[in-house]
């Protein structure tokens, strides 16, 4: 599945136009390189999502089928780490 999609539909970024930005700025990182929105995700690897206002580290587990209920996700990625950006800053 391509990063775009799987950010999507993993909803660890909202929208898919949204995801392949945050990738062509150099904002995901897949097992410690930067990432292409086309890029093939697969189980085990690693992303690393730093963007403005947060900064989050997940292991894919398995690859979603296109559409996951929200209480499902969890079947998918597991959250490493979680920062969310100050709001002073």
């Amino acid at each position: 599945m391509r990063l775009d999609l799987f950010l999507k539909t993993t909803r660890l970024i909202k929208r898919r136009p949204l995801a392949k930005e945050a990738a062509e700025a150099g904002c995901i990182t897949r097992n410690g390189r930067p990432a292409k929105a086309g890029d093939e995700v697969k189980a085990g690897d690693r992303l690393v999502i730093d963007l403005a206002n947060r900064h989050v580290e997940v292991e894919v587990l398995a690859e979603p089928p296109k559409q996951v209920r929200k209480d499902e996700v969890d079947h998918y990625i597991r959250v490493l780490s979680a920062d969310e950006g100050e709001a002073g800053a």
